[in-house]
């Protein structure tokens, strides 16, 4: 990591009579660590999910995704009771079917409780404070990035006299790495902390980085390789949800191959579709999911058979299933009820996979 000037001051507002003074630390900070986002130390100060130098091997759509730093967290320690924000997210906007603070905004958690959110003004401007405590001591502060939305964060503020320093590191301190689509990606989560993936991070202390990309997630060599440029300690390939089942069979061989080539032994979850409440409805979108679980299943199987013993097949319907539909916001995309139902199907075999 490139070294990086530390800038601590501490200001006198105008009306210093009524307000605190603060302690303002610029970002980014070597005390305010990135995770999720592997090539910050390249682009920082951008806070993106791809690196600029490998731009013109992404679609253009895959490009733009990357901008939204879904699974982005930024973890520190400080002995401060209040911790204060000021960024900006000016192409800010609300899906139909997405909490705003989840698409726009940021959580702040210290430990593994939730603390609060920010969210943008009309401007786009975030400017927030919180109280994370009543007495001086040591506290573990994640603060989550969007889901949905690029963003630009200028300073975190302390108490004046507060100690800040670099957070602990994970149990599992080598990312699992999520490719897949938009359900990857945090869509439709209420908060960013409120993800699948973030969920295990804090059940399982471990580290990860999101490569999930709304409606794009479709299996290309190019994200493969991408991948491949990371150390991760687990790999967790979760597009069903794009391609069509017949794409989907083409794709997932090809993937997995390229990701083989690099570690022969590095562990590998294939999820299969969850339930859609469409295919009690839809003849067609039941034979579709059917055929992506048979082609999920059928291919780990082969891989075992031949050898391959460090890949695994997740059940979608062990993740979410028909009597979780309450989980879903839409018939298809998760709330955050439904992440969590994911998370817990999901644990088991990432706990079984990371040992």
């Amino acid at each position: 990591m490139l070294p990086v000037v530390l800038s601590a001051t501490t200001f006198l507002p105008a009306n210093a009579e009524q307000m605190p003074v603060r302690q303002r630390i610029a970002f980014p900070d070597v005390r305010l660590e990135v995770f999720g986002l592997p090539w910050f130390s390249e682009d920082k100060p951008a806070l993106r999910r791809l690196p600029l130098r490998l731009k013109d091997r992404f679609r253009s759509p895959v490009w733009d995704l990357a901008q939204d730093p879904s699974g982005g967290r930024i973890r520190f320690r400080t002995d401060s009771t209040t911790i204060g924000l000021m960024a900006e997210n000016p192409g800010f906007s609300n899906m139909h079917h997405m909490a705003s603070v989840g698409e726009n905004g940021f959580d702040l958690y210290v430990g593994r409780d939730y603390v609060g959110s920010a969210w943008p003004d009309a401007s786009g401007k975030i400017s927030k404070e919180w109280r994370v405590g009543r007495e001086r001591r040591m506290r573990d502060i994640t603060l989550y990035l969007p889901l949905y939305k690029a963003v630009a964060i200028q300073e975190l503020s302390l108490d004046a006299d507060a100690q800040l320093e670099r957070p602990k590191p994970y149990a599992v301190p080598k990312p699992i790495v999520y490719y897949g689509s938009s359900i990857t990606q945090g869509g439709c989560a209420s908060n960013p902390g409120g993800s699948c993936q973030a969920i295990l991070e804090r059940n399982l202390n471990a580290d990860f980085v999101n490569l999930g990309f709304s409606g794009n997630g479709l299996g290309e060599p190019a994200l493969a390789e991408a991948i491949c440029g990371l150390d991760p300690s687990c790999i967790v390939l979760d597009f069903w949800g794009n391609p069509s089942a017949d794409q989907y069979a083409a794709a997932l061989p090809v993937f997995v191959k390229i990701l083989r080539q690099k570690w022969p032994r590095l562990p590998i979850l294939v999820t299969s579709p969850f339930y859609f409440p469409a295919e009690e409805t839809d003849g067609g979108v039941a034979r579709e999911q059917t055929a992506k679980r048979l082609t999920a299943r059928g291919f780990v199987e082969q891989r075992r058979k031949g050898g391959d013993h460090r890949i695994w097949y997740v059940d979608g319907l062990k993740m979410l299933n028909r009597e979780q539909t309450a989980g879903l916001v839409d018939g298809v995309h998760c709330n955050s009820l439904g992440f969590f139902y994911n998370a817990l199907g999901l644990e088991a075999f990432l706990r079984k996979a990371l040992k």
